[in-house]
Formats: structure tokens, sequence, C-alpha cells
């Protein structure tokens, strides 16, 4: 699939000679010595794709270059090197005219701290995008109350932005995002409060199944990470060290710096079947009878079904093919492994082994 969003080999270096730090960089140099020479290299050699529909997750720790990332994806700073390419146009090489109409027309920002403007009312806010746009003032008040509605602001559009809560003001600035084909969003949910922060990654979820916006979500929260992406790329000092699906980074951390981060996190959540399934078959590929799972079913449910069976929960794709088996000590395994260590695929099968599935 030809991705809408591409980054290839970004720097940005603040500071003296940025274009020299950039090739020192490249030859080896450590981020902590160009500082020393009063240079910061905020990204490093960042390198990515996002698909059509897709929600990919940046994450890390402050200072780690995340939301500097972010702007350089829509020009708000020059990449000190590299290149940014969105629907097939390179936005490094347009110039700030023409930058400015792909902001206004393709790419909207959802910041933080909700960004309205409180002498607008809230349909004005969320029209807002469209009237840069030129949009007729019929048509965009039309837009902008279809894309209320779906954010759950429905009747709130005369308000006032002082007259909503946090969590309302959030969903304002979404529903006006709406209106573009990217979605950059810097820790957008960060500000509010617990219940309402889920509240919105609900929405989030929700908006996407209908949508299918293409979104970069920047956070530093990893159960937000794996609660909302579909991939997830993880930054430390400017670079990123590992991308890849929740479950790649939960199962497969490419370093110590990625388990440390993974190590508390609910792997009954983000774990499914094919996760943890074993695909050591040894010759039984039989169809089952039995209560069976399928790769996608979640770790959840396959603890309820296997707690339901005597064997091994038998694992089958969609054309009712065996793939994969799942002992009960190895969601055990998996649950309780404080480090996040999977269970050797070796591990001692339950009683009835693989030949009790193939029998049920």
């Amino acid at each position: 699939m030809e991705a809408t969003l591409e980054a290839e080999h970004l720097y940005k270096v603040f500071g003296r000679r940025p274009d020299e730090a950039v090739r020192r960089l490249e030859d080896g140099v450590d981020r902590e010595e160009l500082r020393a020479d009063g240079t910061t290299a905020a990204v490093i050699d960042a390198s990515f794709t996002v698909a059509p529909g897709q929600i990919f997750v940046v994450m890390g720790l402050s200072g780690s270059g995340k939301s500097t990332l972010l702007r350089m994806l829509n020009g708000l700073l020059e990449p000190t090197a590299g290149h940014v390419r969105f629907d097939g146009q390179d936005l490094t090489g347009l110039s700030d005219r023409d930058l400015r109409a792909v902001r206004a027309r393709k790419i909207s920002m959802v910041f933080q701290h909700f960004a309205l403007f409180p002498h607008r009312s809230v349909i004005e806010n969320a029209a807002y995008g469209l009237a840069v746009q030129g949009v007729p003032r019929a048509e965009r008040e039309r837009r902008a109350g279809e894309a209320l509605a779906l954010c759950g602001l429905a009747g709130w559009e005369k308000s006032w932005p002082d007259e909503l809560s946090g969590g309302m003001q959030q969903r304002v600035g979404l529903a006006r995002a709406l209106a573009t084909d990217l979605l950059l969003m810097d820790e957008s949910f960060s500000a509010l409060d617990p219940l309402i922060r889920r509240d919105m990654q609900d929405q989030l979820l929700q908006l996407q199944q209908s949508l299918k916006k293409t979104i970069v979500f920047i956070t530093h929260d990893l159960n937000e990470a794996m609660r909302l992406g579909d991939r997830i790329a993880v930054m430390r000092d400017g670079r990123i060290v590992q991308t890849g699906t929740a479950e790649d980074i939960l199962v497969r951390p490419a370093d110590d710096y990625v388990a440390s981060f993974t190590k508390d996190v609910d792997r009954s959540r983000v774990l499914t079947a094919s996760a943890v399934m074993d695909t050591d078959l040894r010759g039984d590929e039989a169809d089952c009878a039995c209560e069976t799972a399928t790769p996608d079913t979640s770790f959840g449910e396959l603890c309820a079904i296997s707690a339901r069976l005597t064997h091994p929960v038998a694992v089958l794709d969609a054309k009712h093919k065996l793939v994969g088996v799942v002992p009960r000590q190895r969601l055990v395994g998996f649950l309780g492994d404080e480090q996040g260590t999977p269970v050797s695929c070796d591990s001692p099968r339950d009683a009835g082994g693989d030949k009790a599935v193939a029998r049920a």
C-alpha cells in the first residue's frame, strides 16, 4: 500500500553550523558531543511511513524530539536535512505560499491546549479551517455542524468556548481538524482528566472507524500509544529506536530502553492470539469442532476460552485452518512475566497437547 505520509532521514539541529552538525552525526558523533559545542540535535535521522487511514503514534519522554518531529511534518519547522512527502508531494521543497496552502487544505493540528478562539462560537471555531480554505459560509457551517455531531457536540453550536468543559473544548478542536486529510495531534489529550482522556480516546477510535483519517499522534503515555496506535515509533534522544505494532513493541522490544517502557503495560489489553500462540504444530493441522479462537482474538477472551477447555486453544485462520495453539501455561506466562519476556515455544504443553486439539 502506498504511503500517504513519508519521512525520509529527517534531521533538525538548532545552533551554530547545523549542516556541519548533520555531517558529524552521520559520521557517528554523539549528540552530547554536539551539545558541548553549543549545538542541539533535536531529531536525528528519523524515517518512517504512514499508510492511508492509519493512526501512527510517536511516543517518548520529554526532550526525546517527538514534538519537533511533528512540526517538521507540516512545515512549521524546516528540516535541517531530509524530506517529508505527503500524497507524493515533497513538502520540504515548497515555497512558503504553497506550504500555507497545503496546511490550509490538507493538514490540521490538534494541540494540547485546545487553541480555540474565545470570541468565536463553537460552530465558528469548528468551521475556521473551512473559512481559511474559502468555502462559502452556508457550506462550511453545514460541514462544521456535521463534524460537531460526529464529535458528540450536537446542540452546542451556538455556545462559546468558555461555556464548555475541557473535554468538550478538545472535541471542538478535533471537529475543526476533520476538514483535512491528515491530522497531527500533539499530546492532544494529556491536559485532560483521566476519565475525560479515556473518553476522548474512545471518541477518536469511533471517528476513525468511519472516517479513516490519516493521523500522527504524539504522546508520552505508553498505554495511550498502545490503545490508539496501528503502528508506534518509540523515540529516545532524538532518534527513533523502534517502529512496529503494539504487539511488536510489547513482545519483541528492540532494546532495554524499550523493554523498560513496556514492563508496566497491561498486557491483557494489547496482546492477541497471534502474539501468544505456539505455531510449532508438529503436523497437527486438523479442523477443530471445539471452541476455537482466531489470530485477532483478544488476550482476555483467549483466557476465557482456555478456562472452559481441558486442552490448548486452537487458533484458526479465515479458511478454518489450524495456524497455532495456545496452552494454558503459556497464557499464564505471558500475563505473569514482569519483564514481558515471552514464554519459550518449547514450554511443556497442557495435558493432551495438540493431539487433544486435533481430536476435539
